[in-house]
């Protein structure tokens, strides 16, 4: 087990929806309000280049849960189911001895419609769900706690005079997934068992509306504004300028239906989200510290994928693979197992979550998860994983005019995206190709230029490499033929 403490860790792993890398003050944002995630850095390990596999939610969720690419588990796109077969970690943890506990969202089925999502064999004891915050099915728990604690609040979101996104503090969807958490820690959980518990926020995710004492924090006109503009695109994938112009298809508004009050106005309301959850992480790690638990617990931040944010004329996500949209933190600490105050460079992915928290928990790994245990790396056993990162797009739940299928491949200084022409769709092949040293704000594409021919075409064949390795080859072989 990499040297872990003979004494099971319990496991808190913090999860926001929609979350870009660079949110937090420990990544370098001055604006940003965020000291209990920063004092969370402080005192742990801090990963600096991790990678999702889908820059979309249920794909994603399920590479994290799974261990495995988007390709191997099957559920390529919100609104798919995960396909039987596919062994959950939370299940091997719970058959190991652990108290496993969900609150909020967790997303491994359609919810569309008032439907609620199927359960999988998931070794959950505690399942406080809730999809979001505006979700009408009946057993949305953020709901039914909304019902009992704040009556006339419900009532009016029930009623279309007020909202469920647009909630004051004491009733806000974070707020209340943090009361969840506290209430667990100080007198749901098992005692006699280590825990693992699933906090989810539903925030920063769309649609971007914060608290007013929130919005206080920060001066509007001094947050940094997007990188780029619509004119980014002209060399670019053309499914790109679709979602500049209409995001989800028309399902909701492109960066090019705001004017530049309305894109600040999105702009301040994230940074505003994420100072909301910093709180409510707080009031979590302090009832850890009161449970005398927080020791013997690693706490891991995280988030599902990034959001554009304005950047290329872009917003929420999609078959985009900038680094604001598929670039999440991710911080661990663990007093008992872990160092406080580093950082680690390499290259990380989110399927090595699942690998990680079997590892720090002594529990064998799936046998068909894909990823490494970055407990060496985070003690500075190792230099890292692979040189590499995979995030696939597979036509994931945005209808734009004709499928788009996107594979990133990001290795030392160069991202490569390759857009899938015939046979997948009916698109032309065309793509982009960064040079993130020397450009990591990602404004030069050099897909098309001809000095990089050679540059494109060797990460195009480490590409298919990639692919090829990443191939599910688990099912045992019985005989020669």
């Amino acid at each position: 087990m990499h040297g872990t403490p003979q004494r099971r860790p319990h496991i808190l792993f913090i999860c926001t929806d929609q979350q870009r890398y660079d949110t937090l003050g420990a990544y370098g944002n001055e604006h940003a309000r965020t000291p209990v995630l920063d004092a969370l850095a402080e005192n742990g390990v801090v990963f600096d280049n991790c990678y999702v596999q889908n820059p979309v939610c249920a794909p994603s969720r399920a590479s994290l849960m799974t261990g495995r690419y988007v390709a191997a588990h099957g559920l390529h796109a919100n609104g798919v189911a995960l396909p039987e077969g596919n062994r959950l970690f939370m299940k091997n943890l719970a058959d190991a001895g652990y108290d496993c506990a969900l609150f909020g969202k967790q997303h491994l089925s359609s919810c569309f419609g008032g439907r609620d999502e199927i359960r999988q064999d998931d070794g959950y004891r505690v399942y406080r769900h809730s999809h979001d915050p505006r979700h009408p099915s009946p057993e949305n728990a953020y709901h039914q706690w909304l019902r009992r604690e704040h009556p006339a609040l419900y009532a009016a979101a029930e009623e279309g005079t007020g909202s469920f996104d647009d909630m004051p503090t004491e009733a806000h969807y974070s707020h209340w997934v943090a009361e969840e958490a506290i209430d667990y820690v100080r007198a749901g959980r098992e005692p006699d068992k280590p825990f693992f518990a699933w906090v989810n926020f539903y925030d920063p995710h769309h649609d971007f509306v914060a608290p007013p004492e929130y919005l206080d924090r920060f001066d509007p006109a001094a947050l940094p504004s997007p990188v780029g503009s619509p004119a980014d695109l002209a060399d670019r994938p053309a499914v790109l300028t679709e979602a500049s112009v209409k995001s989800y298809a028309g399902h909701l508004p492109g960066f090019q239906d705001y004017d530049e009050a309305g894109i600040r106005d999105i702009v301040h309301n994230y940074y505003a989200m994420v100072a909301l959850i910093d709180d409510e992480v707080g009031r979590i790690l302090a009832a850890l510290d009161e449970a005398g638990l927080a020791d013997d617990t690693l706490v891991v931040f995280t988030s599902d994928h990034g959001e554009n944010l304005g950047d290329h004329g872009l917003l929420l996500k999609g078959p985009m693979f900038y680094e604001g949209a598929v670039r999440v933190p991710l911080v661990m600490r663990w007093p008992a197992g872990l160092p406080a105050g580093e950082r680690r460079a390499g290259l990380v992915q989110w399927i090595d979550l699942n690998a990680t928290l079997t590892d720090a928990a002594g529990v064998p790994p799936l046998p068909r998860a894909q990823g490494t245990s970055l407990l060496p790396t985070a003690r500075g056993e190792a230099d890292g994983v692979r040189d590499w990162a995979l995030c696939e797009y597979r036509d994931s739940g945005h209808p734009y005019a004709d499928p788009c299928h996107a594979t990133m491949l990001r290795t030392g200084v160069h991202k490569l995206v390759v857009h899938h022409g015939a046979p997948v769709s009916g698109r032309a092949r065309d793509g982009e190709l960064y040079d993130l040293a020397a450009d990591p704000r990602e404004m030069t594409n050099l897909w098309h230029d001809a000095g990089s021919r050679e540059l494109r075409a060797g990460l195009e064949a480490y590409l298919m490499d990639v692919l090829v390795a990443v191939q599910d080859r688990t099912q045992p072989r019985d005989g020669h033929w």
